[in-house]
């Protein structure tokens, strides 16, 4: 098929050199990314930057009128007695909930990688919780876990006299949030790894078998260094995702007791609608960005070098 000239385009009429250029070089396309960056600049860059003016402000959220205070809500925060416990929250949701969503995932792919008939179920099944709402889920398992008329407790009343305060004891609620937060989205995981055990080649396996190598050797020498690219992708997303957990913590303790199980995420929420202290909400809000980013981009680049060795 004949392709159209710039000067058939442009109904006979001589195109000028400059746009003639401009077409050759693909600088029209980059026109294209123009919206996106215009709304990326709109609802997350000059948010952003409003976030850190705030932060210096005593600004509480509603009023037209508010003062500028420096750094005092960094001194602020420094001086804070909850929040060590809050950033402790903030790395076992992160942390933990990676460990357990990527090992769990990881054994799920390699169970579903086998020929077996019931694989397109059990991995629907899996994936189901991923695709309902945060805040939902979290509802859902506090009835489970609820001290008065939780099915758990039913359970335990079987064998105890009274129910247990399990989401009201700060050594256990965190860790039934991070079982709830893991128990969401090992889906992810697992779809991941699943992609990744796809994608490697069945010679590898063959020849490794033909060498003598035993299951656990195939496993560790073939299967694990050519998962690395979804091992990568899986860890960071589960970081950032349980960095910033914020829906299952507000529906099954509310941060309570106290700030016993608060986030950064919750912790910020109950500053600002809750004390109307925008200003230290902010504050808040530039240590989240600042953890999540150097936390998410020191293992992108920890994984990436893994990548490239295996």
């Amino acid at each position: 098929m004949k392709r159209l000239s710039l000067q058939s385009v442009s109904a006979g009429r001589p195109v000028p050199s400059y746009f003639r250029r401009l077409a050759r070089s693909g600088s029209v396309i980059n026109l294209l990314y123009m919206p996106a960056l215009l709304l990326f600049a709109i609802f997350i860059f000059y948010p952003f930057l409003k976030g850190i003016q705030i932060s210096f402000t005593n600004w509480d959220g509603y009023n037209q009128h508010y003062k500028w205070i420096g750094i005092d809500n960094y001194k602020r925060m420094l001086q804070d007695p909850d929040i060590k416990t809050v950033i402790k929250n903030t790395f076992i949701y992160g942390l933990g909930s990676t460990i357990f969503q990527n090992v769990i995932g990881l054994l799920y792919a390699l169970f579903l990688n086998m020929s077996i008939r019931i694989r397109g179920v059990v991995r629907t099944i899996i994936y189901l919780p991923v695709i309902i709402s945060a805040l939902i889920m979290g509802y859902i398992w506090y009835f489970f876990f609820q001290y008065e008329g939780g099915a758990i407790n039913d359970i335990l009343l079987l064998f105890q006299d009274r129910p247990s305060n399990l989401l009201g004891d700060p050594n256990v609620n965190v860790w039934i949030i991070t079982f709830v937060n893991t128990y969401q989205y090992l889906g992810i995981a697992m779809v991941l790894f699943l992609a990744g055990l796809q994608s490697i080649p069945q010679d590898y396996y063959e020849a490794a078998t033909i060498d003598g190598a035993g299951p656990l050797s195939r496993f560790f020498h073939v299967t694990w260094p050519l998962l690395a690219p979804s091992f990568t992708v899986s860890m960071v997303l589960n970081l950032i995702g349980g960095l910033k957990l914020f829906d299952v913590v507000a529906a099954m303790t509310n941060s309570g007791p106290g700030y016993a199980s608060a986030s950064l995420s919750t912790l910020m929420y109950q500053l600002y609608f809750g004390r109307e202290d925008a200003g230290y909400a902010s504050t808040i809000g530039i240590l989240m960005f600042i953890i999540i980013s150097v936390v998410s981009i020191a293992a992108l680049i920890l994984l990436r070098r893994r990548e490239v060795s295996a």
